[in-house]
Order: structure tokens, then C-alpha cells, then sequence
């Protein structure tokens, strides 16, 4: 089992950064694949964003792509999200999830995935 809590969230104008963390729980991080997800008042959640386990391979979600970068450090226990050129629509909640593989990382209904409480990101316009 994992424990896992992010931060980094705010407040930031169109255009700006923000860099999201994810720190997990545990002597097993290396072991899970990581994502992130997003949801917006009203509508479902969504996948952002999934890292491997080594780190070597990466998988985006077309709205955030060439945007926004998905990385991690094993050593540290943690995830990164960071988040260039942010628009208004990409205000939302940003969970980080962790599961044994990519395919179950990027299905949230599929059992055996680990998810953060949760930070508020929000762009102004």
C-alpha cells in the first residue's frame, strides 16, 4: 500500500507555471507506475499525465501535451507535474495516482490504483 499527498497548487495568471508534487509513502515507490489526473467543477476526472516506473517512458493527454511535463525521482519518493503556458481551462483539482502499471494508472475505475487527497489549481484569465 501507498500513502501519497501532493502539493504545489495556487493561484496563477493565464500564461504562468506552476510545479506540482506528489510525495509518496513507503520503500516501494520505485514499484508503481505514477499519474496525474485532473477534475473541474461539474465534469469527471481526467487523465493528465503517467510516468513509468524507471521514468523512461511518459504518456500525455493531447490538451497538455508540449505543455505540461511528467517526471519523477525514486530516490525522493516523488512525482512532479510541471506546468507551463497554463490556460483558464486548466483550472481544476490535480490528483496523483499510483497503481503497478500504466494501463491501470490511466483507467481510474480500475482497482488496485492509489490516489492523493488532492490540490486546487487555479488559472485566472
Amino acid at each position: 500500500q501507498v500513502q501519497l499527498v501532493e502539493s504545489g497548487g495556487g493561484l496563477v495568471q493565464a500564461g504562468g507555471s506552476l510545479r506540482l508534487s506528489c510525495g509518496a509513502s513507503g520503500r516501494t515507490f520505485s514499484s508503481y507506475s505514477m499519474g496525474w489526473f485532473r477534475q473541474a467543477p461539474g465534469k469527471e476526472r481526467e487523465f493528465v499525465a503517467a510516468i513509468s516506473r524507471s521514468g523512461i517512458a511518459t504518456y500525455y493527454a493531447d490538451s497538455v501535451k508540449g505543455r505540461f511535463t511528467i517526471s519523477r525521482d525514486n530516490a525522493k519518493n516523488t512525482v512532479y507535474l510541471q506546468m507551463n503556458s497554463l490556460k483558464p481551462e486548466d483550472t481544476a483539482v490535480y490528483y496523483c495516482n499510483a497503481g503497478p502499471s500504466i494501463v491501470v494508472v490511466r483507467d481510474p475505475s480500475t482497482k488496485g490504483n492509489y490516489w492523493g487527497q488532492g490540490t486546487q489549481v487555479t488559472v485566472s484569465s
